[in-house]
């Protein structure tokens, strides 16, 4: 019998076979469940990782999901429908695609939607509830606003497809924790995914985001998979207020923010480090306007490195925001397509370090499709180990200097604060 399941396992995970687990059954029944599928977690014991049958395992470079929200659009909304798509199509035209890599790269595909019960293990019940009632009055009215400031908009399908979204973060869970309990070098996910989410509080909308998709996806890691301590980067242009207000007194999962300093929603002050069993496990660094490249690589040496270690991960998820691009139009530093690249590459060397390669990246904020598409095919090819294409597509002539010393001040504060 144990032979018979060594060959379906090796079977399931070819990759010319859709990977679809129906040997878990056969493992649970005829052989003891400590001895296979187990990790060790950074608290102590080893612990054995729930897969759902609906995991997906790929042994490639990248698993990503794709959930445009199609419905989910207001005209001339920066965050529209088009930015998904623009994604998806740079994709395809770079080979970038499970069509011209075959079993480098997987789209996980037919993922299921998060459920209302993972929604509100982040977000209040009565808020989901509501959101959902509301999609009748979005139904009669075309479009309503769903924040208070007005910004954040609600179309029939909103409450439908934030859901999918959700449940793509979760099912990259899923396949990348599964994917790790069989070899040493899992593949890297990206959730291509809308709404975003990283400003959606506790009790509501915020800032074009409805649910907190890297929260859910955080939350489920912790329940579903026994991986307690985990550590989120954001990198976005805007502050992740969403996120460091669902984590702020939870000492297991540390938020680490780089923003534009003044920059919306104007929370994210480098004092704001967490509260009661979670001080320390919130760190915010605002970057002044102008910062770029190299302020970036200084902060990811000098900052996030040393809070990586000393947390000791057992997942890495990041909220990925392509909107410190110097040509996005709603803010003002100056990161490129390398300075992207860079990242996606060192967060993921950051991951196979220290939590056995566990990483997961979900798409936040990017508002201009050229810089957002070409910034997002550059971090696949980091996935990949391949070389960057950024200097075909980055423009030197229109940077300029970056504020050098107040970068200084800035790193050299939230070291001191954190005992970096």
């Amino acid at each position: 019998m144990a032979l018979n399941l060594i060959l379906l396992i090796k079977y399931s995970f070819s990759p010319t076979h859709p990977p679809l687990f129906p040997f878990f059954y056969l493992l649970k029944k005829y052989m003891p469940k400590r001895n296979l599928f187990s990790i060790s977690c950074s608290y102590g014991d080893v612990v054995d990782l729930f897969v759902p049958s609906s995991a997906q395992v790929f042994d490639g470079k990248i698993i990503y999901c794709v959930a445009p929200a199609m419905g989910h659009n207001k005209d001339s909304h920066p965050e529209c429908h088009l930015r998904v798509p623009s994604i998806v199509g740079a994709l395809d035209n770079m080979k970038l695609t499970p069509k011209f890599r075959g079993s480098e790269i997987f789209e996980l595909q037919n993922f299921r939607p998060a459920t209302v019960d993972d929604i509100a293990s982040v977000h209040a019940k009565a808020y989901v509830v509501g959101l959902e009632k509301a999609m009748d009055q979005a139904s009669e009215q075309g479009l309503i606003f769903i924040e208070g400031s007005g910004p954040t908009y609600a179309t029939p399908t909103t409450f439908q497809d934030s859901l999918v979204a959700a449940g793509a973060g979760i099912s990259l869970v899923d396949s990348v924790v599964a994917a790790s309990k069989i070899g040493k070098d899992p593949p890297t996910g990206f959730a291509l995914i809308r709404p975003p989410g990283h400003h959606a509080v506790p009790k509501g909308p915020l800032g074009f985001c409805v649910f907190g998709n890297i929260a859910v996806a955080a939350r489920y890691a912790q329940r579903f998979h026994g991986l307690k301590r985990v550590f989120i980067i954001d990198f976005d242009v805007h502050h992740g207020n969403g996120t460091n207000d669902a984590f702020y007194d939870d000492p297991d999962v540390f938020f680490l923010s780089t923003h534009q300093d003044g920059s919306y929603p104007g929370t994210g002050k480098i004092d704001q480090i967490g509260n009661l069993n979670g001080e320390g496990a919130t760190l915010n660094l605002p970057l002044p306007g102008g910062s770029g490249d190299i302020a970036m690589r200084t902060v990811f040496d000098e900052v996030i490195v040393p809070c990586a270690q000393r947390f000791k991960p057992d997942i890495i998820l990041v909220s990925a925001g392509y909107d410190g691009h110097v040509l996005d139009p709603l803010a003002s530093l100056q990161f490129t397509t390398a300075t992207y690249y860079t990242l996606a590459s060192n967060i993921k060397q950051l991951a196979k370090d220290l939590c056995g390669g566990r990483c997961i990246f979900f798409l936040e904020g990017g508002y201009n499709l050229d810089s957002l598409s070409n910034s997002v095919a550059d971090t696949f090819r980091a996935f990949l180990d391949e070389p960057s294409l950024a200097s075909e597509v980055d423009n030197p002539d229109i940077l300029y200097e970056e504020p050098s010393s107040k970068v200084k001040q800035a790193i050299q504060r939230v070291k001191h604060i954190h005992s970096l």
